[in-house]
C-alpha cells in the first residue's frame, strides 16, 4: 500500500510545455536586432543566460521589438513572447509587462525556468527607460 504523504512514494508530475510555448521556442519572433531603434538594454540573468533589447518607439507606441539572447529554450520563448506582447501597444501599457504576464502567456513554465521570464520582462523595462532617459 502506498502512504502520498510519504514523500519517498510520490512522483512529481512532469511540466508538460505548452504548444505556445515550443512554438516560440522552435519558431522566435523577433530574434534580430531592430535597425532602427531608440532604447537598447542588455541584461545578465542569475543563471548564466544574457538578453540584449532593442525598442523602437514612435508617438508613445512601441512600433518595434527585438531580442537576441544566449540563454536555454525558455529563455528563447520568453524574449520572443516579451517582444511579440510590447509591439503596437502604448508606452505605458509595454511598461506594465511583467515576467507572470509573460509566463501565463506563453502556458506556464517549468519551476526552474520561472526566472526566464523575469529576464526577459527586466530586458524589456531596460530598454524603454533608456529610451525615456534624457540625452
Amino acid at each position: 500500500m502506498t502512504n502520498p504523504a510519504d514523500p519517498a512514494q510520490t512522483r512529481a508530475v512532469p511540466f508538460r510545455f505548452s504548444d505556445v510555448l515550443i512554438d516560440h521556442v522552435q519558431h522566435p519572433r523577433n530574434m534580430d536586432d531592430v535597425p532602427v531603434h531608440n532604447g537598447f538594454a542588455i541584461n545578465d540573468g542569475y543563471c548564466g543566460d544574457s538578453m540584449s533589447m532593442w525598442v523602437n518607439v514612435e508617438g508613445g507606441v512601441v512600433t518595434g521589438a527585438a531580442f537576441q539572447t544566449d540563454g536555454c529554450g525558455p529563455s528563447v520563448a520568453c524574449g520572443s513572447m516579451a517582444t511579440e506582447m510590447a509591439k503596437n501597444k502604448p508606452l505605458d501599457e509595454a511598461r506594465e509587462l511583467t515576467p507572470e504576464k509573460i509566463e501565463r502567456a506563453l502556458g506556464g513554465l517549468p519551476e526552474d525556468h520561472r526566472h526566464c521570464a523575469s529576464l526577459a520582462a527586466g530586458t524589456l523595462q531596460l530598454a524603454l527607460a533608456d529610451y525615456l532617459q534624457p540625452e
